[in-house]
């Protein structure tokens, strides 16, 4: 071979750019949301998305696991046809796995509606430092061209609506037992629980940061009324956890 230093400087090159993309599309936890994001963190930890392996364990919600034709006493914690619907990215790059399960993903969080961080997480400081420092705008198409989910409703559909039977075309083995014939409060309408904070955390006012479409339907309606966060520098309850 003539130039084997050009040969190799070029293989390095592309292990860089391969090994690059994949980092990018990788879950990184709640812990990197929630350093900033603090009141949003903190109105999550008290919904039941933030409580959703709780559910899987030995003796919890008997009554609708026998609805459901499960045993109340198993651990359904290291099933994976169930973990899969209670984490952040389950066996996906960077998520959650039965072997090496992680707290930071232990739970229906951050990246399981706006998708996968490591991405788009870099440009989303970068635009809140612009933001503060000149109050230059940044496109949300920066962020949804990188990743980040701005609908929402089929990754909430995967989970909620997912059984035989279901309205939703992209319903797949292994599919949820708790259905709307098992009870009807399985019954899953989007535009309405989205809108449940007992499901999804709080929304505060937003900074102003982002700009432009994709926007989130009911962006606005949120935002008109949405209260104020209160600064908080302490902590975060993530932090704490990792600490102990």
């Amino acid at each position: 071979m003539k130039h084997p230093i050009t040969y190799i400087l070029a293989i390095l090159a592309m292990f860089t750019i391969y090994t690059g993309n994949v980092a990018a599309d990788t879950f990184e936890g709640r812990k990197k949301c929630s350093s900033c994001h603090k009141a949003q963190a903190k109105s999550w930890r008290e919904t039941a998305h933030a409580k959703a392996m709780e559910s899987l364990k030995p003796n919890t919600r008997k009554e609708e696991k026998v609805k459901a034709k499960l045993d109340p006493a198993k651990d359904y914690t290291k099933d994976k046809d169930c973990v899969g619907c209670h984490v952040d990215g389950f066996e996906q790059k960077g998520g959650y796995t039965i072997a090496s399960p992680s707290k930071d993903l232990d739970a229906v969080g951050c990246e399981s509606c706006h998708g996968p961080g490591r991405k788009y997480r870099g440009d989303h400081r970068k635009a809140g430092q612009a933001f503060e420092k000149s109050g230059k705008t940044t496109p949300r198409k920066v962020l949804a061209d990188k990743g980040q989910d701005f609908h929402f409703v089929e990754a909430c559909s995967a989970c909620h609506l997912n059984y035989e039977g279901s309205p939703w075309k992209g319903a797949k083995a292994p599919y949820t037992p708790f259905t709307p014939e098992v009870d009807k409060k399985y019954t899953f309408d989007f535009d309405k629980m989205v809108k449940n904070t007992s499901a999804m955390h709080e929304h505060y006012k937003l900074d102003g940061t982002f700009a432009g479409e994709p926007k989130f339907k009911y962006h606005d309606e949120f935002q008109k009324d949405a209260p104020v966060a209160k600064e908080d520098k302490s902590k975060s309850k993530d932090d704490e956890d990792d600490e102990e």
